[in-house]
């Protein structure tokens, strides 16, 4: 069903983690509008709702209104101002995350002709660590991996051995 090609290596091995730690009897808020990921969640027999595409670091009212037991916000934390906001409002006991982790020898992300797809965060692993540790969370397992390039250079050759996603399930305390 998957390749090694982006985004298929992606969604295999964040699919094979969330199987590993949510069974489908949950229900799932995922941060962020439909998504192919979430329509795969969706296909594998997940309960799946989305936010609706408000601005999360000024409305976390669907965060308090939606009825869920996991939240899960795959490429989404990069984007905001203030995850730490987002993630005092959440009310699942229960979440995980990916995150593109900061790479020495690229720039933060920022698209050329979209103003709302940029990274205002690109973490190193510690960083989302410690945010999860500040608003109550404890981590259970974590994985990095890499990012599947064709093409060929400098920087592909780095991001063929360089970790670039961070993807974490933890709990709150």
């Amino acid at each position: 069903m998957y390749e090694k090609t982006f985004p298929n290596k992606r969604f295999k091995i964040t699919q094979e983690f969330l199987e590993k730690h949510i069974p489908k009897s949950e229900t799932i808020l995922d941060l962020g509008v439909e998504n192919p990921f979430s329509k795969i969640m969706t296909e594998k027999g997940y309960q799946v709702k989305n936010t609706k595409g408000e601005d999360l670091d000024f409305d976390q009212s669907t965060l308090s209104n939606e009825e869920y037991t996991v939240v899960t916000a795959f490429e989404i934390f990069e984007h905001l101002l203030n995850p730490f906001t987002v993630l005092q409002h959440i009310k699942s006991d229960k979440i995980l995350i990916s995150i593109p982790l900061r790479l020495w020898f690229s720039t933060a992300y920022k698209s050329k002709t979209d103003h709302w797809d940029r990274h205002y965060h690109e973490f190193e692993d510690w960083q989302l660590d410690w945010l999860l540790e500040k608003t109550g969370f404890k981590i259970i397992d974590r994985i990095k991996f890499t990012h599947p390039t064709n093409k060929i250079g400098f920087r592909p050759i780095l991001r063929y051995f360089t970790n670039r996603y961070y993807l974490v399930y933890a709990v709150r305390q």
